[in-house]
């Protein structure tokens, strides 16, 4: 079930399923093990006898957050149990702390209560050793492998602690102490070890007909004992969880409005919702030390028995550029002092990363179908992220900070891309695609090359350092001339996806039509005008176009990837919001006068209609229902959404300018 809410600080991140019942808890790094691993942790109410889950039929839902920030605003409704609970969720901006205020109303009152809170515990992603037990001092119930700390407690009334608890087995014949709660009554297991669970209840008194109950639940989490004690629960409780409630709000409300755009002049009011949810929604898969998270939507591991939880450079440096167009250069310097770290001596970059740095696991093999070594990359990661440190630069203008990458990371990347060329074409080497499915020469890789050696280039012209300036300027001319040359197919009358050199040395041309094609352009190694590529995006437009009722624009002709049509005339693949996000920004690129921006006004429109209740994008959707598919969220989608955004607006001024004409 994809993720409809996710909370974080950029070190803890929590994400919720469609029935608001938490499903990930992610610490001490964003992407770091899942403590749940993707598993359901109930929550669950006792009225006067009768009990209901959070994924119970019987319960309405109203999904979202407070405006513009990290702090869930959630109602959900149970005709049978007689009541409304609105949940307030958070994690508190500066400690890994993971709050929840719930207010529950009854129309017609009750005589008695409680509420329940389920976790599954796989501390450090495995069910191996855990232990679960009530601390009398603490009135809570901690759970802790090694230096991972776990503190549930909370209020309900005046006193503060937990109303009652079960720590138990799970597994093999044992359900697990969710079951306990059933009845009302929790039994009371002082501790357990292995692969266990918990529960915790509150008591809730008496509520007269039209009158509610507030309690609070939280969940402190540290690296030793007294993290989740004396600097956790014993904080809260003399502060008082409004406190860190009220603070976070203010925080990310001032630190969404960063950019003070105005973006409803433009777009209107859904795309300026959208858009600051988008740049939330992007902060919260960063972790603090840097690494861009994909995804932590843990049920992708059903599917492939791996997650979206790793740092891709290529994802990350977009997302970057992103949030630098919104304006959160403190975000994105930790993701480039990052990207410094995590370059291979060689020069470029690998597959994917853990949150700390490390390779992340690849599917992309060391050699050929010959046995022969090859390099296990898509150079467009490399190219990328030296693309998205100039337009860093561009935007902030901090020389201090970009003059200590130069030698590290600017010019290491930029050689090997220089030196990693294939002399039969002139062309990148051959590298796997950005959709890590093929192996040849990519239109979006030689796009994203060019624009990292045309970056290395500007660094090169600011620092004085004329040799590698001619270096890198050399080599991206004579890679714009070789796609002229060796590139675009005169028979397709565009350019095609790739070109892949054979043994023989001849030359194999892939026709499909792909949507990452933009790339030759979207990075400036081509105007966006350039008959070429007009000829390139119209095609995309009309042959990629979802014809069934959802609409958006496919990633390819015939794509397998989540398929839910087989009829390729009626639906190319499923549409996705960066495809079809891609295609709003070249009508945005290409627009002379306002009309013109009307296509990309749809899209962006498009965009927000199928945005998850709560505000979020997945990666595709089903082509007839528009219901998500794959992950969510995808960090990729929210910043080609804030980038489209940002392009849009930007355009509309400049042609609202132009039309003024002088004054």
């Amino acid at each position: 079930m994809p993720r409809s809410l996710v909370l974080g600080n950029g070190n803890v991140l929590m994400g919720f399923d469609a029935n608001y019942s938490l499903r990930d808890i992610y610490y001490p790094r964003v992407g770091d093990a899942n403590h749940t691993m993707g598993n359901l942790c109930r929550t669950g109410f006792f009225i006067d006898g009768r009990f209901a889950w959070l994924y119970d039929g019987g319960w309405t839902r109203s999904l979202g957050y407070a405006q513009d920030s990290l702090v869930s605003d959630v109602t959900l409704s149970h005709a049978r149990l007689g009541i409304s609970v609105r949940f307030e969720d958070y994690v508190d901006l500066a400690r890994n702390w993971f709050i929840r205020n719930l207010v529950v109303t009854s129309a017609a009152g009750f005589n008695s209560g409680a509420v329940f809170f389920h976790y599954d515990w796989f501390i450090d992603g495995s069910d191996i050793g855990n232990t679960v037990l009530f601390d009398p001092r603490h009135r809570g119930v901690i759970a802790y492998k090694a230096d991972r700390y776990f503190l549930l407690g909370g209020q309900s009334g005046e006193e503060y602690g937990i109303s009652s608890w079960a720590n138990g087995k799970k597994g093999n014949e044992a359900a697990g102490t969710w079951v306990d709660a059933q009845d009302g009554v929790l039994g009371r297991n002082p501790i357990e070890q292995g692969a266990v669970d918990c529960t915790v209840s509150f008591d809730l008194e008496r509520v007269e007909a039209g009158k509610s109950r507030s309690l609070t639940h939280w969940l402190c989490m540290g690296t030793r004992l007294s993290e989740v004690t004396a600097f956790g629960q014993d904080l809260i409780v003399s502060r008082g969880p409004d406190t860190y409630r009220d603070r976070t709000i203010t925080y990310w409300q001032v630190w969404s409005e960063k950019d003070h755009r105005h973006i409803d002049e433009a777009l209107g009011e859904g795309a300026s919702k959208l858009y600051r949810r988008s740049v939330l929604t992007a902060r919260t898969h960063v972790d603090n030390r840097g690494a861009v998270m994909a995804s932590t939507d843990f049920d992708i591991t059903k599917f492939a028995r791996d997650t979206y939880a790793y740092h891709w450079p290529r994802d990350g440096a977009l997302v970057a550029n992103a949030l630098d167009r919104a304006g959160h250069e403190d975000v994105t310097r930790q993701f480039f002092l990052f990207s410094q770290q995590s370059l291979v001596e060689e020069g470029f970059f690998l597959h994917k990363y853990t949150p700390y740095g490390l390779p992340g696991s690849s599917w992309l093999p060391w050699v050929d179908s010959h046995g022969a070594r090859t390099l296990p990359v898509q150079e467009d990661e490399t190219g990328l992220v030296l693309w998205a440190l100039w337009q860093h630069y561009r935007i902030h203008r901090n020389l201090d900070f970009v003059v200590g990458l130069y030698s590290t990371l600017i010019v290491p990347a930029a050689d090997w891309m220089a030196s990693y060329v294939d002399s039969r074409n002139g062309l990148p080497m051959p590298s796997w695609d950005l959709w890590e499915e093929r192996w040849g020469v990519h239109a979006f890789t030689v796009g994203s090359v060019w624009a990292g050696l045309d970056a290395a280039r500007n660094f090169a012209d600011l620092f004085g350092d004329v040799k590698a300036y001619v270096r890198y300027r050399d080599a991206a001319e004579k890679m714009r001339e070789a796609t002229d040359t060796n590139l675009y197919s005169g028979e397709l009358g565009r350019f095609p996806r790739r070109i892949t050199v054979e043994d023989d040395e001849s030359v194999t041309v892939d026709t499909v039509l792909d949507s990452a094609i933009c790339g030759l352009w979207r990075f400036g190694m081509y105007p966006a005008d350039d008959r070429r590529i007009v000829d390139t995006m119209k095609a995309i437009a009309d042959q990629l176009s979802n014809k069934a009722e959802a609409g958006g624009i496919a990633r390819y002709t015939d794509d397998y990837y989540f398929k839910v049509e087989p009829n390729t005339s009626l639906v190319p693949g499923n549409p996705w919001f960066m495809c079809t996000l891609w295609l709003a920004q070249w009508y945005i690129a290409t627009a002379k006068t306002a009309a013109e921006l009307a296509p990309a006004k749809r899209m962006v429109d498009w965009a927000v209609a199928h945005q998850l209740p709560g505000g979020l994008l997945s990666e595709q959707l089903d082509p007839h229902t528009g219901a998500p598919l794959s992950v969510s969220p995808l960090t990729w989608s929210h910043a080609e959404f804030i980038t489209t955004v940002d392009e849009y607006c930007r355009k509309a001024e400049s042609l609202r300018r132009t039309s003024d004409g002088p004054t």
